[in-house]
């Protein structure tokens, strides 16, 4: 039995909660939140040994080898460094960190002490996108030419971070698991703040990949309606992904475009470019509905007992960091391109943290 301890027991930790109490080969045995009420309480309803509002506490139980950080974002470096150092594996929400270089230093520090780190990037243990991942894989879809993603709602405003920061994330870890980790070269971004909110709370990124493959992510708080879509459009068949729909939320559209220039005397050049349009059928492929959190909890914890590599391991939460860190630079200076320095962990973090 892999013992689990988690940090945070306010929006998404009851659930990852309850999902490793409910997993095999996983006990729950320590459950901490500045707010002890509500440690007491899940920890009372799972039978949680440790019940506390210190995390020293909760890191320094033997029988925990998880620790799950589910706090705010501006905390995961902290929490997240005390644990690894203390030898336990660690699983992180939803950013890494804030910073690149906090995010190398974790991943450094894994590798050195050995354990195991994940990022809850929720989305890549769906059977929707694990499905657009097969498709691609498989060639399909051809060579990909655009994703565009929107992520909209109304709210909830967070404190502590943007919402490039808040929603962004989701789509660009997608994007990274689908493209199987290919890194863009450049991030542009704008935004903006209304109903005198501190930080943006609407913004659209744009990741260039290269000249052909471009990647756009529209995120707002301010929406009517919730939507969650994403365009992946292949030189063979293009894909559809609504994350609301109910039950087809993968779409298959055997549709495209293919343009020849022929010389076929005209000097005129409207009339020596050729458009065909290819229109053919559409499939929704079978995907499993299983819980996203369930198979991911399932597979870090077969990881932690074979020493595997996670889908979402610490190196994919870094070039998510590294999208997110470019994006706000690109924000802050009005919307320029801002390119991304991909670069191995910071060897110098372990002698910064002695």
């Amino acid at each position: 039995m892999i013992g689990v301890g988690v940090v945070g027991a306010g929006y998404w930790g009851p659930k990852l909660i309850r999902n490793f109490a409910a997993a095999k080969g996983s006990r729950m045995e320590a459950v901490c939140d500045l707010q002890y009420e509500r440690a007491a309480r899940w920890g009372s309803e799972y039978g949680v040994g440790v019940v506390t509002d210190d995390h020293t506490e909760l890191v320094s139980c033997p029988e925990v080898q998880l620790v799950v950080v589910a706090t705010p974002c501006y905390t995961h470096h902290r929490l997240a460094l005390d644990a690894i150092r203390r030898g336990k594996h660690v699983l992180v929400m939803k950013p890494l960190t804030t910073t690149v270089e906090h995010a190398e230093e974790l991943v450094y520090e894994a590798e050195r002490q050995g354990v195991m780190l994940a990022v809850d990037h929720t989305f890549v243990y769906t059977g929707a996108v694990r499905k657009i991942r097969e498709l691609i894989e498989h060639g399909e879809l051809g060579e990909i030419l655009y994703i565009d993603s929107v992520r909209i709602n109304l709210g909830l405003f967070q404190p502590d971070v943007n919402v490039v920061w808040d929603l962004a994330p989701h789509d660009v870890s997608i994007i990274d698991f689908v493209l199987d980790g290919r890194e863009p070269l450049e991030v542009s971004t704008i935004g903006a703040k209304h109903a005198s909110s501190p930080t943006e709370n609407i913004a659209y990124v744009t990741l260039r990949y290269s000249k052909e493959l471009l990647a756009h992510v529209h995120v707002n708080w301010l929406a009517p309606a919730k939507v969650r879509q994403m365009i992946i459009g292949g030189s063979k068949k293009m894909v559809i992904y609504d994350d609301v729909e109910p039950s087809e939320k993968v779409r298959v559209y055997d549709k495209g475009v293919e343009i020849s220039h022929e010389n076929n005397g005209s000097a005129d050049p409207e009339y020596a470019m050729f458009v065909q349009y290819r229109a053919g059928d559409m499939h929704a492929p079978k995907i499993g509905g299983r819980e996203a959190l369930a198979v991911e909890v399932d597979h870090l914890l077969e990881c932690i007992r074979n020493g595997a590599k996670p889908v979402a391991d610490g190196v994919a939460g870094l070039r998510v960091v590294q999208i997110l860190s470019a994006a706000q630079q690109s924000v802050d200076a009005g919307g320029v391109p801002v390119q991304i320095a991909h670069q191995a962990p910071n060897r110098k973090s372990e002698a910064r943290g002695r």
